[in-house]
């Protein structure tokens, strides 16, 4: 267990995801968020930031960037401080700042690798960049004490998420795994009720929650969602630290 570990959310801008993706009449305002972890061992930067994609990309979801060197400055961390690279899947909202990060290990599920370069799937000059150091993983994995890669497919099928048992609680980078907190918690309801034999009909949810609840998780973290979810009956007292400055423009 990762007695001292520490988590900073940080703020890498915005996209706005249209009404045809959200479900209801409106466009959506959506944060990209990325998560700095102190660990014992080092620095772990899970999710680096909105890479430039091309112009019909841009266009549909009008990124707005801010840019991962700059929020991590904000936090007292320069880009060489890091350790340990995680992304919870390659879409170029969550790896597009992984070209600056050449050399250092980049954990990624070996499908969702195979996925990226079949090509359709992301920018291909997020990928494969000089000195990208990818370490695939077949599987959930404890990478350092306490910190473990657990499979979360839904979003992808390469899909992965990061938890950290500290000593005063789990927390899980859920990155897009879900969508939202409140999305988040329905799920976590429909496996309560299905475990206490409520009779169907019952939604569906993903059964890798399962494997979440052997960790017991006091708070999740998502990446396009800046609230948290806590378990109704949490009395955690443990924090994110955050950073409070505003997006900056879209950098060319």
């Amino acid at each position: 267990m990762g007695k001292n570990m520490a988590v900073r959310r940080l703020d890498l801008g915005y996209f706005v995801r249209p009404a045809s993706e959200t479900g209801g009449p409106q466009p959506r305002v959506e944060p990209v968020l990325a998560y700095l972890v102190r660990h014992d061992h080092g620095l772990i930067l899970f999710d680096t930031g909105i890479g430039k994609a091309e112009p019909e990309t841009e266009a549909h979801y009008r990124p707005r960037r801010r840019d991962v060197q700059e929020a991590l400055c904000a936090a007292g961390v320069a880009l060489d401080d890091i350790s340990l690279v995680a992304n919870c899947h390659l879409h170029f909202d969550h790896c597009g700042g992984n070209p600056l990060l050449g050399g250092r290990p980049i954990l990624v599920q070996d499908v969702e690798m195979t996925t990226a370069r079949n090509g359709g799937y992301t920018i291909d000059e997020l990928i494969d960049f000089p000195a990208a150091a990818y370490e695939e993983l077949a599987g959930e994995a404890e990478v350092w004490p306490g910190v473990w890669v657990i499979p979360t497919p839904g979003h992808t099928q390469g899909h992965q998420s990061l938890v950290l048992r500290q000593a005063d609680g789990t927390v899980v980078l859920a990155g897009q795994a879900h969508d939202s907190a409140s999305h988040f918690a329905s799920d976590q309801l429909a496996r309560q009720a299905a475990l206490h034999g409520v009779e169907q009909p019952l939604p569906t949810y993903q059964r890798w929650l399962d494997r979440l609840a052997d960790f017991d998780p006091r708070r999740v973290l998502f990446a396009h969602d800046c609230s948290v979810w806590e378990p109704p009956q949490s009395t955690f007292q443990g924090g994110i630290q955050q950073c409070h400055e505003p997006a900056q423009g879209t950098r060319r």
